[in-house]
């Protein structure tokens, strides 16, 4: 066996692997909402609910994850039971919306990168508060001055505020990971 020829047996497995880590690396790109979309926490159609919706990749799952409100996809990423291989999560850009009632089924932003207006006059499509996402800060703002709020990055979105009852508004358990939204926010009034 020649130099070269031990070489290249010894150097091909490293470069096919290093093609390898670059695929598993790829960030599944945003699906379309379609009426077959099922909320993961209310067991219903995501399209029949006004306000941003939201889905999650996970390496461990087949399927996204949907959700309903932007509120329970954020929530996803904090109990601890859920999956913690996310890959991507996406949240309806409201910036981009027809409106309201229709948040559009394409007009995703990756939600690590979204700011979102939080304890605003808004309410979800399922009746509670809502962390409403935008890709751009202007649109945010705009958003903000007409329905009240604070705009906050991902990692700020309080813990308390996404695990809350929508119902009583009382705080979650203590049980949410580190590292989730909110671990580093403070609530001020």
């Amino acid at each position: 066996m020649t130099v070269r020829t031990l070489l290249l047996a010894l150097l091909l497995p490293l470069a096919l692997a290093g093609c390898n880590d670059k695929q598993a690396a790829k960030i599944p790109p945003p699906h379309r909402m379609t009426a077959e979309d099922i909320g993961h926490y209310c067991g219903m159609n995501v399209l029949e609910h006004p306000g941003p919706k939201g889905h999650i990749f996970a390496a461990s799952l087949i399927q996204p994850v949907w959700f309903s409100s932007v509120r329970d996809t954020l929530a996803f990423t904090v109990l601890p039971d859920e999956p913690k291989d996310i890959q991507a999560i996406y949240v309806s850009d409201m910036g981009k919306a027809p409106n309201w009632d229709q948040p559009g089924a394409d007009n995703w932003v990756e939600a690590r990168k979204a700011l979102f207006v939080i304890e605003s006059r808004v309410k979800s499509g399922m009746g509670g508060d809502e962390a409403v996402p935008f890709s751009d800060r202007a649109a945010a703002e705009r958003f903000a001055s007409e329905n009240g709020g604070r705009i906050v990055g991902f990692n700020e979105v309080p813990r308390d505020y996404v695990l809350a009852s929508a119902n009583a508004g009382d705080a979650a358990p203590d049980e949410a990971t580190e590292g989730a939204p909110g671990d580093r926010a403070r609530r001020t009034p």
